[in-house]
């Protein structure tokens, strides 16, 4: 399987795909506030390229558990300037990480190659019109509800016929609005609107979205069900329970893992990769 976009290419019979986290918000629920500064931001991309990232995602909004929306003006002042600040530096695609259409224009014209969107074209109706303009990948995620509420007691009646549905639901409102099928990642949305045992269920079982047939992007990086099943430990102490998630997910068939910690995480991918395709 391949996703070809812009001038990239991710040729996902080779390699799983190390996808950076850059976080320019006063509140991330990890690293918040420490690259808002523009200059810190920026050196931190390069750094993650350096340290093996093959993607860089940049938020200018928390989507943490709880989090309130910010303005389209205050996403638009923190994204787009680092962006384009270093679009044309790096070797490999930057995404923007938002569910606004107008954010995505914007981030796209400053140079992003992808979209993530959180709420799987739900949150804003002009999303998809919107990427559709332009030859750039998308990321579909599942969620059940909104940040500020998708944690208070989400049920499911059968957990992964919902994500199915709602991702399958998700690649349908892409292909109507133009988006080639060929361009679409899905992501189940760890943490977003799920349990513990929900996020646990998803990651052993992730062979059971084969069947929608696109690359899986799986994002548990330092997690709150990894700090519950660490003894509470804060998200600074996850990194070896971020370690086995991601070596869990590739093992179970996932295509990109999203992570914060891109030198540790791009050495257990590429063993977790030669495990799984058998290379020695």
């Amino acid at each position: 399987m391949r996703l070809s976009f812009r001038n990239f290419s991710l040729d996902f019979t080779q390699k799983t795909y190390v996808m950076g986290i850059l976080n320019v918000t006063p509140d991330s629920f990890s690293n918040g506030g420490l690259f808002l500064n523009g200059g810190n931001a920026i050196e931190r991309a390069l750094r993650m390229e350096a340290e093996g990232a093959d993607i860089i995602d940049i938020g200018g909004e928390s989507t943490r558990p709880g989090s309130k929306p910010v303005s389209l003006e205050e996403e638009l002042q923190r994204t787009i300037p680092v962006i384009e600040a270093i679009a044309g530096r790096l070797r490999i695609p930057v995404s923007i990480d938002t569910y606004k259409s107008g954010v995505a224009r914007r981030a796209i014209e400053a140079g992003a190659a992808m979209v993530n969107d959180i709420s799987g074209l739900r949150f804003d109706p002009e999303m998809a019109p919107t990427i559709s303009q332009y030859d750039v990948a998308l990321v579909l995620m599942h969620i059940k509800g909104t940040p500020r509420n998708m944690q208070v007691n989400p049920v499911y009646t059968d957990l992964f016929s919902e994500i199915t549905d709602y991702l399958k639901e998700g690649i349908n409102i892409a292909t109507e609005s133009g988006i080639a099928k060929e361009r679409i990642v899905i992501d189940p949305g760890i943490g977003f609107g799920k349990t513990l045992e929900h996020n646990l269920q998803i990651i052993s079982n992730l062979d059971r979205l084969s069947p929608l047939c696109r690359p899986i992007l799986i994002g548990a990086s330092r997690k709150s069900f990894i700090g519950r099943i660490l003894n509470n430990a804060p998200a600074s102490e996850r990194l070896e329970g971020t370690a086995a998630a991601v070596a869990i997910s590739v093992m179970k068939g996932a295509n990109i893992v999203r992570v914060h910690d891109v030198r540790e995480m791009a050495r257990v991918v590429k063993v977790a990769d030669a495990i799984r395709r058998d290379e020695f």
